[in-house]
């Protein structure tokens, strides 16, 4: 099966992601995150680091939980909203 490339949003939103996750990991190890979410600390750090930038909604959701994040604040934050998009 061969994926479609992605698109540069789609890589920055993955790079938004990364570097909000990272932020609200804090000073928590990655381990002990990608553990409370049934993730291995490799998926995390390729999340994190924008390598998988387009991670399952599951794996999503269950980072959110074990970060203690809403997933609807998680999506304003990671999708710019459409005026700043056209504005760029």
């Amino acid at each position: 099966m061969v994926r479609t490339p992605l698109t540069p949003e789609e890589r920055e939103r993955g790079e938004r992601l990364g570097a909000l996750l990272r932020e609200a990991r804090g000073s928590r190890s990655m381990v002990e995150i990608a553990a409370g979410a049934g993730l291995s600390a490799e998926t995390l750090r390729k999340i994190e680091t924008g390598r998988a930038p387009t991670p399952a909604f599951f794996t999503v959701a269950a980072l959110a939980e074990a970060l203690g994040l809403s997933l609807d604040d998680l999506l304003r934050r990671c999708v710019p909203e459409p005026a700043a998009a056209a504005s760029a």
